[in-house]
């Protein structure tokens, strides 16, 4: 990240930390200064162009566009003799506050520091009435609303409670030790106006006005219709930027090769009726041959919507991946790993073991490539993808651009392992009548959490999705001690499509174009002892039995997402969560110490 010529504001960032952390819209503290990234109109010039069509449609639908197009953020110039490139940043907030501690009259005891806007400093430094010199330091509160729209704080008007012409000298005031914001506050000099910050962090209270729909990070002129009560924002808090992007994995045009086998064989199966019908066409040579690779209900699919003259159903993100992971070959001799994606199934003879008894498929993905777009972000409230990768369509994110013709991403390349697991396995243990107590609980806490974050998309997923993603989590912290990547660099995909299939996979990438060295893989071929070692260690938690016994719709507890889960078991690194550490309950997968007896695995005794 650079400024362009002139600017003085200067820093890099990773390309990758642009669509997630640092984006358009992000609070950045460089070594002297605080900015706020630029929309894409100011980046010059873009990087490298990405194609991935089923990722660019799915974008396009989401923007309400005929079509958009993805590019790398862009890279820096080594070369100094080169063309400045890079993106612009806006500095922000405007209003500092002096180093200097002064003591006041009013107020013996408190720390007090003088409020200055950026139009009076010199060179970055303050000069008061004595001709000192003082250093500065952005100020650590703005103002903001649910839409990422985002401002200074009009401290004339907060301090005085009201309108005011009052231009006197503003300070803050520090009265006590303990950085509550009940202690601070914004002290006018002409002794008639004082405000704690306590009163603008009740959002109630409207101390801060409506928001005017102010859009610094997209240049001057550029607000537009608002009114959303402001709330206070710390800079630096973990709320004030959401980076919200979707992710999906290259995968092999099925549908495609689908078409064109039965395009092959069309002659013969014009006709076709049933499943009993391309059954008997299938013992034919030239069908035999064309549908080679191809299920009966995949060609049976393609010959109703051929006969029909139906569209192609739009599948979900995850849909699409599943379908190919499922349809993997098993692995035979020295296949090469070649192209976006290449995935085997390891014979069932090497990883077959009684606790395994649910998993009807270990598939070994030797190439993968991960493309990952950013749509857009919110403040204060994250909005991730569904259960199924995709994102809300009337979700209020903030723009990146003035008129959006092409978006941010990233491209990793790794491998991976995946496990399908036996539907009819998942379905019985679904209905079990014991299961249907907890089911009413995490329920509840989901209702509970829903309530408290009005506006949210998000629905409860059901016992699949988390039991699925509570053994993924142990999964991780099993297989990181020997594949030689740490926990926070491996990722994880969660597939409950009642319809289609369950499964687990676990991945991790780089943005090399050679990917990683096969750490993954090799754990997969001995994924029997890794999946044993995940559910012998999620049995027992270090906060053991509190942890075990934790209930969702405890409102002392405020943890409404979660059954059995805590850090001491299976919370993990959020860049490795697809739900940012939430839908999570052990006691699913494996019994506790709390004995429901509403396990999905059965180990055996030791």
């Amino acid at each position: 990240m650079n400024r362009r010529p002139g600017a003085r504001p200067s820093g890099q960032i990773r390309r990758s930390q642009i669509i997630t952390t640092f984006g358009p819209g992000a609070m950045v503290d460089l070594p002297n200064h605080s900015v706020l990234i630029g929309g894409l109109d100011s980046w010059s010039p873009r990087g490298d162009e990405i194609v991935e069509p089923r990722l660019q449609a799915k974008l396009a639908a989401i923007l309400g566009v005929p079509s958009i197009q993805i590019f790398s953020p862009p890279a820096d110039q080594e070369d100094p003799t080169a063309p400045q490139t890079g993106i612009t940043v806006f500095q922000f907030p405007e209003w500092f506050i002096t180093q200097d501690v002064e003591p006041t009259l009013f107020n013996p005891g408190a720390r007090s520091r003088m409020l200055v806007h950026r139009n009076v400093l010199v060179r970055g430094k303050f000069i008061d009435q004595d001709r000192k010199r003082r250093t500065v330091v952005p100020i650590r509160f703005v103002r903001a609303c649910p839409a990422g729209h985002i401002g200074d704080i009009d401290w004339y008007e907060f301090a005085h409670n009201g309108p005011t012409e009052c231009r006197r000298p503003l300070w803050i005031d520090e009265r006590g030790t303990s950085g509550d914001l009940r202690e601070i506050f914004i002290r006018c000099e002409c002794g008639r106006a004082e405000r704690s910050l306590g009163q603008a962090a009740i959002a109630a209270n409207r101390s801060l006005g409506n928001c005017n729909g102010s859009r610094p990070w997209l240049g001057p002129y550029t607000r537009e219709p608002c009114g959303e009560p402001n709330r206070l924002l710390i800079r630096t808090a973990s709320n004030a930027y959401f980076s919200e992007k979707m992710t999906v994995i290259s995968l092999p045009d099925r549908d495609e090769a689908v078409a064109q086998a039965v395009d092959a064989a069309w002659e013969f199966l014009e006709a076709v009726e049933s499943l009993e019908d391309l059954r008997y066409e299938r013992k034919k040579s030239k069908v035999k041959a064309a549908l080679d690779g191809i299920s009966d209900a995949e060609a049976f699919e393609e010959i109703r919507l051929r006969q029909d003259g139906r569209p192609k159903v739009d599948k979900t993100v995850k849909f699409a991946e599943l379908e190919t992971l499922i349809a993997s070959e098993e692995e035979v001799g020295e296949d090469k790993p070649d192209g976006n994606f290449f995935a085997r199934s390891l014979p069932p003879q090497l990883w077959d073991r009684p606790w395994m008894e649910p998993i009807e498929r270990v598939v070994l993905v030797h190439r993968l490539r991960e493309v990952a777009a950013q749509v857009g972000f919110t403040r204060f409230e994250a909005a991730a993808p569904d259960t199924d990768g995709e994102l809300a369509m009337d979700v209020q994110r903030a723009a990146l651009s003035r008129e959006p013709s092409w978006l941010p991403a990233i491209e990793n390349r790794g491998e991976g392992v995946f496990l399908l697991f036996r539907k009819k396995s998942v379905d019985d243990w679904r209905a079990r009548p014991d299961l249907q107590i907890r089911a009413r609980a995490l329920s509840r806490g989901f209702d509970i959490w829903s309530r408290e974050h009005e506006g949210t998309h998000r629905e409860f997923p059901g016992l699949p999705y988390l039991m699925l993603h509570s053994f993924a989590h142990l999964l991780i912290t099993a297989v990181s001690l020997e594949c030689g990547y740490p926990a926070s660099s491996i990722r994880e995909r969660i597939y409950a499509i009642p319809e289609l299939g369950y499964g687990v996979l676990l991945y991790t990438g780089s943005s090399d174009a050679e990917g990683t060295l096969g750490g993954l893989v090799q754990v997969g071929r001995r994924i029997h002892d890794h999946v044993r070692n995940a559910l012998e260690m999620g049995e027992l938690c270090s906060n053991d039995p509190v942890c075990a016994q934790h209930d969702p719709p405890n409102a002392h507890e405020q943890r409404f997402l979660h059954g059995a889960a805590c850090h001491g078991c299976l919370l993990i690194a959020e860049t490795s969560c697809e739900q940012q550490n939430e839908f999570l309950d052990r006691a699913l997968v494996v019994p506790t110490v709390e004995r429901s007896g509403i396990e999905f695995f059965k180990l055996p005794p030791t």
